[in-house]
């Protein structure tokens, strides 16, 4: 698998024909293994722009990302018949995402998941965010990294049409030490891959943890609950929580019980088992530890869909994978084509490092320091069978 940073690096890889946020509907020149296009999507409550990019492979594919919150607004991938479904949850237009929205596909930091009590000490310092889940901060708090417009820029790549976004998050945003600059980085390869990058420095110690946030159902998005769904997850462990879904600082074995993915599972096998930590959910909304070495890419997770033949694989240098199961859909929300998105119609698998890590100091750390680099990459690969 080629290494995503190349493009980044190469000149002769090039920048597209740039394109910021609020220009006209253009082509962008890119390669013959895709390409890539830009149109307006609206504006936000304060009037600016917002852009939604439109990746294309040769293959069909297609993956539609908002320069607001870096969402994936579409996803089009093929069935076993070469018909192209949209697999992931959202809107049809920026209004939806800007009124209510469960993170819906987004680029989620400065940190992804739960602190608990929302706040966390770094270098002897106590830091207190706002609460935005029970007592807990979640996904960067009131107005994370889902919640901003990106810049953005569009990339001519060796490994397809790929579209970078960049933020500034300065000091004390949201609670949180440092002004961080944050790039972020989205291939739609001819394998029928999207692949996600994410660098990002600091001028002060701080914390990092992006991920990304799609609901996805391989039946299509709408298309019925994902109870049937068959998962296989890389983990012979989890990390165990309490009532409020903050991690208690244990890992925890799945060996004979509902976690244990290890021989592919439909999810709704055991979702509703009454006397484990599934209660709190209720239903998945857990993170397991990944078998793999800390840093490096590899696989953590496969889900197949029987019915229309789509798998998804999911690859992360990530050491933790957050496997949610929709359980807060409760058929309030009508998104794309009028869809009414009922409780458990989609999952979430988001690499990502621990839980609670800066509460945490048995954990991998989660704390940025000023010269280091932060880097994170996930690819979500789509087959059939």
């Amino acid at each position: 698998m080629k290494k995503i940073t190349q493009f980044l690096m190469s000149t002769s890889a090039g920048l597209g024909a740039a394109c910021l946020v609020g220009c006209s509907s253009m082509p962008i020149p890119t390669n013959t293994v895709g390409t890539i296009s830009q149109t307006p999507f609206g504006n936000t409550a304060d009037g600016t722009p917002v852009a939604i990019y439109t990746l294309r492979n040769s293959k069909g594919m297609e993956a539609r990302i908002m320069t607001y919150g870096g969402i994936v607004q579409s996803l089009k991938v093929p069935d076993k018949n070469g018909k192209l479904g949209d697999v992931v949850l959202g809107y049809d237009d920026l209004d939806g995402y800007l009124k209510a929205t469960p993170y819906f596909g987004a680029l989620i930091g400065r940190y992804g998941n739960r602190i608990g009590g929302a706040k966390f000490t770094l270098e002897g310092k106590t830091y207190t965010l706002a609460t935005n889940n029970g007592p807990n901060s979640l996904h960067g708090g009131l107005k994370g990294f889902d919640k901003v417009v990106w810049k953005s820029t569009p990339l001519v790549t060796a490994d397809g049409p790929a579209l970078q976004l960049t933020y500034f998050s300065k000091d004390g945003e949201e609670g949180f030490p440092g002004n961080l600059k944050v790039t972020a980085v989205y291939t739609l390869t001819d394998n029928n891959e999207l692949h996600l990058y994410f660098t990002a420095t600091t001028d002060q110690p701080t914390v990092c943890n992006l991920t990304h946030h799609s609901y996805f159902n391989l039946a299509g998005q709408g298309n019925g609950d994902i109870l049937g769904h068959i998962v296989y997850i890389n983990a012979d462990n989890t990390t165990s929580v309490d009532s409020n879904l903050i991690t208690t600082g244990e890992i925890k074995p799945v060996d004979g019980t509902p976690f244990d993915f290890r021989k592919p599972t439909a999810i709704g096998a055991r979702i509703n088992d009454p006397d484990t930590v599934l209660q709190y959910g209720p239903g998945y909304d857990h993170n397991w530890v990944i078998n793999k070495p800390m840093g490096k890419l590899g696989l953590q997770a496969r889900v197949y869909e029987p019915a229309t033949g789509r798998v998804m694989e999911v690859f992360s240098t990530e050491p933790g994978l957050q496997f949610y199961t929709g359980n807060s859909l409760d058929g309030s929300i009508t998104g794309k084509d009028g869809k009414v998105y009922q409780r458990r119609t989609a999952f979430c698998m988001e690499p990502q490092h621990y839980p609670d890590s800066p509460n945490k100091p048995m954990f991998p750390i989660t704390e940025l320091k000023p010269g280091e680099t932060y880097q994170n990459t996930i690819i979500y690969r789509f087959y059939v069978k």
